[in-house]
């Protein structure tokens, strides 16, 4: 419920706080004084429209803050995790909306900045305010079919039907997609074939070019070097070879050193020093070439795979390292192209199965809406003479289309009213006069009770055009609703004004040398009683009015 109210700067009204109780709580005051400024102020904080005229003349901004003491299991605390809001359950919850002369507004939610989208989706789950030209609550056709299911206790079939509807488009989609899918392969299916055979054979893996490219760079320098190695060979071991002269030198000179001692021994052992290095470096030439493992063949081999691998890359417009990828995707689309009618198949009756659900359940949610609409009707209607609509008729309009399937179900509700016997009925909005209009919201909201109602409830002058006993009707239906939940009525009626466990009095006044200002004064049983009798009599007070006012406030109990 609402336990503050904090306002500062905000049209008239200077520096306010108001703290608030359970029960129903009137605000009475002068015409003028600033009633609707204390509304337009709750709604700002709320999430309302936002208006550079509500600042005060003179100041910079205006502040609203408003402060709710909320359950534990309240499922707003839901919605403020969704947003990244903390807020510990069981805490107070403070909205606080800063309104700037310039027209730009700011939201906060205990302290933290918040779209005023969320406060707007937050503040309707804690207040409904009703008047005769509000357009937030009950007035609002969007939520006529939640009322009446609210009701009949019909949410958990409603939200059954939502979850059935949620499974059959989702198996309509899945279905679709197949579909596409199925009609996209379809339309290349020779591509497809040859593509994949093409790709099977070729067996791409991923980071093979990397790996051939190495290869192919490693064997291509091993090549360079193995022709000069062979070279070398061959020029030491090879037909043009000089070395078997130089062996037949070394022999016919060995042959002829006793002729000449001494003169041919150094010759003799360089030429044989100088084969046996010759024949060295021949044997590590061979060893090389053996260690070069050049294999010209490999090398075609490799250059063949990498070029293939390339050619592909080109062909198909992908990096190589996507080949394997695409070959999964095009063995995937062929697959889905020679299995995908029993696919298909599978998953057109998966829909019909859905939609068949879906269709039971929302029948029989729209069996139990024309029942609960049936009591609706009668509990509105019971409280409809005591207002002074003996006459008029409250009627809950069903369509409903089982071809037109929404999450809701097949049916569209609004409430409807006649008037006066003989008369068209139509939209409430639409066919009642403003008067009517509040008396038939009001009728409708203890007909709902604590169902389908926020935490706080706001009247604003429902009351206006009607007395006596009509005002007493409706004083005493407000007090029977602040049993469930809060309630706040700005009032004109002593009638009503004296059905209040609380009562503020709203009164202007000369300021701070800073003109005007709104204050707001919660009155103690013997100023209720005066300000009911000025309500009763008017300026002057009266003894009789002061006892009228005394039997009201006695008779209210």
């Amino acid at each position: 419920m609402l336990s503050e109210l904090s306002i500062r700067d905000i049209v008239l009204i200077e520096r306010l706080a108001i703290r608030f109780e359970a029960g129903l709580a009137v605000l009475t005051g002068e015409t003028g004084a600033g009633k609707s400024i204390l509304l337009d102020a709750l709604s700002l904080a709320l999430g309302g429209r936002g208006d550079a005229g509500l600042v005060r003349q003179g100041a910079k901004d205006g502040q609203v803050t408003a402060v709710f003491d909320l359950a534990a299991s309240h499922p707003l605390h839901g919605l403020f995790e969704d947003a990244g809001v903390a807020v510990e359950p069981g805490e107070p919850v403070i909205f606080r909306r800063v309104q700037s002369a310039d027209g730009r507004t700011r939201a906060f939610v205990n302290d933290q900045t918040v779209s005023v989208a969320i406060l707007r989706d937050a503040g309707r789950q804690l207040v409904e305010i009703h008047g005769q030209h509000d357009d937030r609550a009950l007035v609002d056709t969007a939520s006529h079919r939640d009322l009446l299911d609210a009701f009949g206790g019909l949410a958990s079939d409603a939200a059954h039907v939502a979850s059935l509807h949620r499974t059959w488009k989702d198996a309509e989609a899945t279905l679709a997609r197949q579909r596409a899918r199925i009609e996209a392969a379809a339309r290349e299916a020779d591509f497809l074939r040859a593509s994949v055979d093409e790709l099977t054979k070729l067996a791409p893996e991923a980071g093979e070019e990397e790996a051939l490219a190495e290869k192919r760079s490693a064997m291509m320098a091993a090549e360079k070097v193995a022709g000069d190695l062979n070279d070398a060979n061959e020029t030491l071991g090879g037909p043009a070879s000089s070395v078997p002269e130089i062996a037949g030198l070394l022999r016919r000179l060995e042959r002829k050193a006793p002729e000449v001692p001494g003169l041919l021994d150094d010759v003799n052992e360089h030429l044989a020093a100088a084969l046996d290095h010759l024949a060295e470096a021949q044997n590590r030439i061979e060893q090389a070439i053996a260690d070069s493992d050049h294999d010209p063949q490999a090398l075609e081999r490799t250059e063949e795979r990498l070029f293939g691998l390339r050619a592909a890359a080109r062909k198909y417009d992908c990096a190589v390292d996507d080949l394997p990828a695409l070959a999964v995707t095009m063995a995937d689309q062929l697959a889905d192209l020679d299995a995908g009618e029993a696919a298909l198949s599978g998953l057109e009756r998966e829909a019909r199965e859905a939609l068949v659900a879906y269709d039971r359940a929302a029948a029989d949610l729209s069996a139990r809406r024309a029942e609960t609409a049936e009591a609706l009707t009668g509990a509105v209607m019971a409280e409809l003479p005591d207002l002074k609509l003996d006459k008029a008729e409250f009627i809950v309009h069903r369509t409903t289309d089982a071809d037109r399937r929404t999450p809701a179900g097949i049916d569209e509700v609004e409430f409807w009213v006649r008037t006066n016997p003989g008369t068209r009925a139509g939209p409430m909005m639409k066919v009642a006069s403003g008067g009517e209009l509040s008396r038939f919201l009001l009728a409708l909201k203890v007909a709902l009770a604590d169902r389908g109602s926020a935490p706080t409830l706001v009247f604003d002058e429902i009351d206006t055009g009607v007395g006596g006993a009509v005002a007493d009707a409706i004083g005493g239906r407000l007090r029977r609703l602040s049993d469930g939940v809060q309630v706040l009525s700005v009032t004109h009626a002593p009638q009503v004004a004296a059905r209040a466990a609380h009562h503020f009095l709203i009164e202007k006044s000369g300021g701070n040398g800073s003109g005007v200002v709104t204050s707001v004064t919660e009155m103690d049983r013997d100023a209720r009683r005066e300000e009911i009798a000025r309500m009763l009599a008017g300026a002057e007070i009266t003894a009789e009015a002061r006892a009228a006012a005394e039997q009201l406030l006695a008779g209210a109990g």
